[in-house]
């Protein structure tokens, strides 16, 4: 890191300390496609769960359908983190944004026309995962390219998750209005062109071509990718943690749908409601994160946020107040999301730029690949024990996760603090 960077960055005070990464161009482009195109994908997101079970009225199926949009990812992200760190990324992620854009305009066509059905959905929801697979890692290692300064990494972390975050906030509020008054069809449509943004904004940057490294067999590099994830002791125990968080408390969101109409009485508006909150607690997270200035104290940052989440899955199981739920799903949603980003900047932070998609890559099916599982046994469980018995269930394992983690943070200090010193991020 140069010292005008950081004497430029120590200048920087209120608002615009805390959007520094915006002063580079490149992450400018990415924020205002990204942040268009998000709104759709949430809007897709509460559409096809609200579709989905006024189809079938069924929380397994729900649970069925975001297993199959999520299990891509546990199948095809490591073979997804080699071709990130070989290929070009930007390219790349051109590629998967017009395949996205593709599968919203057949959703669309679909519902718009009356004849869309489980199959159809299930179908589609693969094709997207298998899409996100590939987008996910090389999206994240992404960042990196567009932010060349490091002392920016964090902000420019904090911040992707507040335009995910914002968008979480904005789009179910908006899909609840227009499923109500046109139908989920019209959800899907603004998805499909809302992905025009990021493409036009992808096309529009100018990113420093990476040096050509020697190329080894495929699985190879894959190999080498998993053995750094498993031999590193911060890298593999932020991982684990969210693998566990994300197999028995992410899944609580698939839920939601039979938490709006059978536990509040309400209907699409309720539960754009809920997960307009938990969109608002993630956003607050995301905007803390953006606000701090170093990442010294994320590990315990971790831990705390961690259990914040559990808590708030089991306070959630005995409302029965809408206004109440709401207020316990801000502190879900800012738990959840400190949790998520804090562990993301760590590993961006730390990890080789060499094996940095690769490393990605298992995060993201730590990420994307166990809640799919987790979808899927959550709605296996709630049809047994209900709903609110399987929020306690989930909230418990969550905690017991945070607690083991916490274990483990003196050993992931110390091998992490040379390398604070190394990037003069702390003194030695």
């Amino acid at each position: 890191m140069s010292s005008g960077a950081t004497e430029k960055s120590e200048k920087l005070t209120g608002i615009k300390f805390i959007f520094r990464a915006l002063r580079h161009r490149n992450y400018r482009l990415f924020f205002s496609g990204q942040g268009l195109s998000l709104i759709g994908t949430w809007m897709t997101i509460l559409a096809t769960a609200w579709l989905v079970y006024r189809l079938t009225n069924s929380v397994f199926l729900l649970g069925i359908v975001s297993f199959s949009g999520r299990i891509p990812s546990l199948l095809f992200a490591p073979f997804a983190g080699v071709l990130a760190d070989r290929w070009n990324r930007k390219k790349l992620l051109v590629i998967t944004q017009i395949l996205s854009m593709l599968q919203s305009f057949a959703l669309a066509a679909l519902a718009l026309t009356g004849i869309i059905n489980i199959w159809h959905i299930i179908f589609l929801n693969i094709f997207q995962g298998i899409v996100n697979a590939f987008d996910m890692p090389t999206r994240q290692a992404f960042v990196v390219d567009m932010v060349e300064n490091k002392e920016d990494l964090l902000n420019a972390i904090a911040l992707n998750s507040s335009m995910f975050n914002g968008a979480r906030l904005i789009g179910p509020s908006i899909a609840g209005v227009l499923i109500a008054a046109f139908g989920e069809g019209m959800c899907f449509l603004i998805d499909g062109i809302s992905y025009i943004a990021v493409v036009i904004a992808l096309m529009a940057m100018n990113i420093k071509p990476k040096e050509k490294v020697q190329k080894k067999n495929l699985f190879v590099e894959m190999k080498e990718g998993f053995r750094y994830v498993v031999d590193f002791i911060p890298v593999r125990a932020i991982i684990l943690l969210l693998a566990l968080v994300s197999l028995l408390g992410m899944p609580y969101s698939v839920l939601m749908p039979a938490v709006a109409k059978e536990i509040l009485h309400g209907g699409p508006h309720t539960l754009g409601f809920l997960m307009a909150s938990t969109g608002v607690g993630a956003l607050c997270g995301a905007m803390y994160l953006a606000s701090r200035k170093t990442v010294l104290g994320l590990g315990r940052l971790i831990v705390i946020c961690t259990c914040m989440f559990g808590a708030g899955l089991i306070a959630l199981s005995f409302s029965h107040f809408l206004w109440l739920s709401m207020i316990l799903l801000l502190f879900t949603g800012f738990g959840m999301m400190v949790q998520m980003a804090a562990g993301n900047t760590i590993l961006q932070t730390i990890t080789e730029d060499s094996k940095r998609a690769r490393v990605m890559s298992f995060h993201g099916m730590a990420f994307m690949g166990m809640v799919p599982l987790g979808s899927l046994m959550a709605g296996v469980v709630a049809g047994r024990i209900g709903v609110q018995n399987t929020f306690i269930l989930c909230g418990l394992c969550v905690i017991a996760g945070a607690m083991i983690f916490a274990a483990n943070l003196p050993n992931i200090r110390k091998t992490v603090r040379p390398l604070y010193v190394e990037m003069n991020i702390m003194q030695d």
